[in-house]
């Protein structure tokens, strides 16, 4: 099983090229960054996960700058959005972004999507809450249909487009891997639907671990003819949770890491990097 790390990079955490450089080194897989354009001071819709908002969601850099620079000084190590929220970003462009980070970190980039929970944020992106899935599935749809085709168009209720010609291609073909996030059981049917691989975290409020699910997730993926579909599961706490990951088939787990700099953060990698060893 392969273990990433990810970070909301702030003009107060490590730089994404220094923990890009410390996580290639010590063998990690992968670095994530998530992205949140902006946090309302509204605050109408709750944090998924319970509590106050951490301070990082509102202070988070775009996640496509942050990873191109850590691309650019490294070599082996995969670099992906924790998660993308596509449901707020113009498809065209995003596919742009997409494209051009594929191309320039030579095929290493892996696009984590979700569909997000804030309301107020969206609001402010144009985005209608209550049609958010939908509009990011065909955002999905348009972005695949640039990516493979040099004269691409769609045509959707909510996406709409002419023939065109945009370029660059993505290295990886037909297009990076898209690992849709959100919980079950509604993230994984959508995972299922457009995705490559489902990517939830290990938690929320309403269930335990998501672990628990991943029978009835094959299941529900057997049945779509899609037996295939990888998971990824964002968070860990120990080697043991790791270990069970890894004998339930998890292919990835991804290591959250605090806002902070190198001294606080190093020593967190040194023992993650000797955990992963152990369950790889």
């Amino acid at each position: 099983m392969k273990i990433g790390v990810a970070m909301f990079f702030t003009d107060y955490s490590m730089t994404p090229q220094e923990l890009g450089v410390a996580a290639e080194e010590r063998g990690f897989d992968s670095l994530w960054s998530p992205e949140h354009s902006h946090i309302p001071l509204s605050r109408e819709s709750a944090f998924p996960s319970g509590g106050e908002l951490p301070k990082k969601y509102y202070d988070a850099m775009d996640p496509f700058v942050a990873l191109m620079a850590a691309a650019a000084v490294t070599r082996s190590i995969k670099v992906g959005t924790g998660v993308c929220l596509v449901a707020q970003r113009d498809p065209i462009q995003t596919a742009k972004q997409v494209a051009s980070i594929d191309q320039l970190s030579n095929g290493r980039f892996l696009f984590g999507i979700g569909n997000g929970w804030n309301k107020d944020e969206m609001r402010n992106h144009g985005t209608v809450f209550e049609t958010r899935h939908k509009l990011a599935r065909e955002r999905v749809e348009a972005m695949k249909a640039i990516w493979s085709k040099s004269k691409p168009e769609y045509h959707g209720e909510m996406v709409d487009f002419d023939p065109m010609m945009t370029w660059p291609k993505p290295v990886q073909k037909p297009h990076p891997p898209i690992w849709v996030g959100g919980a079950f059981p509604y993230g994984a049917r959508r995972a299922i639907r457009y995705g490559d691989g489902w990517m939830p975290h290990r938690a929320r409020p309403h269930y335990g671990n998501v672990r628990d699910f991943l029978p009835e997730f094959r299941k529900m993926a057997a049945a779509a003819n899609r037996s295939d579909v990888p998971v990824t599961i964002w968070g860990a706490e120990d080697e043991d949770m790791l270990k069970q990951d890894r004998d339930a088939g998890v292919v990835r787990a991804i290591i959250s890491l605090d806002s902070a700099k190198s001294d606080d953060i190093l020593p967190e990698l040194d023992r993650w990097s000797k955990i992963a060893e152990k369950v790889a």
